[in-house]
């Protein structure tokens, strides 16, 4: 048994994680701590994205139109391969991902 406190969690750089477990299937589970955005990017595969602590502005593309949906604790972001997309935490975040192992 492992348990986590999400809410105590930090990293020494912005998007570093600590790696929880990895799932059959080569499916990574990591909880991330950022104070800054991340990139904009498309992943390989699917990603479920949920905020634990903090807000996060998560921008995205919708028919070349770039749209935000701000995420707050308890709400679930399902990216599907070839969403391309970037997270703008509001200042300190901590995010649980779940996606394919070493995707970007």
């Amino acid at each position: 048994m492992k348990f986590i406190e999400a809410k105590d969690f930090t990293a020494d750089h912005p998007w570093g994680a600590t790696d929880i477990a990895t799932l059959t299937g080569a499916t990574t589970v990591r909880l991330h701590w950022s104070d800054q955005p991340y990139k904009w990017h498309v992943n390989d595969g699917e990603e479920v994205f949920v905020v634990l602590d903090g807000i996060v502005d998560m921008h995205y593309r919708k028919d070349g139109r770039e749209q935000v949906h701000t995420l707050t604790p308890g709400i679930i972001c399902f990216a599907e391969s070839g969403d391309e997309h970037v997270a703008h935490p509001q200042g300190e975040a901590r995010m649980l991902v779940i996606e394919k192992e070493g995707s970007v």
